[in-house]
């Protein structure tokens, strides 16, 4: 019970599609899974294969093998919880001294 709840070592092994927009209107990079496997709060994704570069002004896509690493119940609530507090990290303010 205890393995399970920690959910030591699941992964899965899936093909992917990688789709980079290298373009002055956007800058995208995205993960499709091939069979429709979706990833879950926890979990970690690895692409495999060599560093992608996709030059200035283009569109590209490649096909590969990535590895899913499913979080445990344990993991998966903690990172819920905490989700809304990194995401503040992203956030940026700004506040000035200027008075009206």
């Amino acid at each position: 019970m205890i393995k399970q709840l920690l959910n030591l070592n699941r992964t899965e092994d899936v093909d992917c599609t990688v789709e980079i927009v290298n373009k002055f209107e956007s800058f995208e990079a995205h993960v499709r899974f091939n069979d429709g496997t979706t990833v879950n709060p926890g979990d970690e994704v690895l692409v495999h294969g060599k560093p992608i570069e996709v030059p200035y002004g283009e569109h590209q896509t490649f096909d590969r093998k990535a590895t899913i690493k499913r979080a445990g119940p344990i993991e998966r609530l903690w990172t819920r919880m905490t989700g809304d507090f990194e995401f503040m990290e992203l956030c940026e303010f700004s506040f000035s001294e200027e008075r009206l």
